[in-house]
């Protein structure tokens, strides 16, 4: 499974889904069936073996990935991102589970990719949005393990469909000639004070 999946693609719109992965449904399937064979064999009252499935099915749920979405739209100037834990819904009631954050989209200045240590897996790697507020939220909550190019690809992708390669060039250049203009300003009354103080002397 890559990072990522384009659910819809438009000039205005970028829709991506991202969905549990086979590891997170085989551990749900392993974990559950530690959970049904130790209940099958056991020789304990119905209430123990009602325990050991549902806190196996709790352990699985907890290990799962989440789903989770990220729609760029500029027809709102908007970000938003989306995340559904079926372990936080569970646990809760039915009152959790669903999380939306909305981040403005003019904010936006880069997107990259970064790596990230799994537990007891290793490395992952998923991307962040950079702010011009100075704060980074990472495009999904869970990285993605194995090679660093699923990743790449939808942060280039992101790129492509927001033209940030050209707004960071203009944004570059209106900051240099911001900074030209101080340079010649502070030339400026550097030149007018040396005149004053030769006018003074004389």
């Amino acid at each position: 499974m890559g990072y990522m999946m384009v659910e819809q693609q438009s000039s205005t719109l970028l829709h991506l889904k991202r969905s549990p992965g086979i590891r997170s449904w085989s551990l749900l399937v392993g974990i559950a069936s530690v959970g049904l064979a130790a209940a099958y064999y056991s020789s304990d009252s119905i209430l123990w073996k009602l325990f050991y499935v549902t806190g196996c099915l709790f352990v699985a749920m907890q290990n799962m990935e989440e789903w989770e979405e990220a729609m760029f739209d500029k027809t709102k100037n908007l970000i938003e991102l989306k995340t559904f834990s079926l372990y936080a819904l569970v646990l809760t009631l039915w009152k959790k589970g669903h999380e939306k954050v909305v981040l403005d989209l003019t904010h936006l200045r880069d997107v990259c990719v970064q790596e990230e240590k799994v537990r007891y897996l290793g490395k992952g790697y998923l991307l962040v949005l950079r702010l011009a507020t100075g704060f980074s939220y990472p495009l999904t909550q869970s990285a993605t393990l194995g090679g660093r190019s699923d990743v790449e690809a939808i942060a280039a992708l992101v790129k492509r469909f927001l033209g940030l390669e050209e707004l960071q060039r203009r944004w570059q250049q209106e900051e240099e000639a911001e900074f030209a203009e101080e340079e010649d300003e502070e030339d400026y009354l550097d030149q007018s004070s040396d005149s004053h103080d030769e006018a003074d002397e004389l």
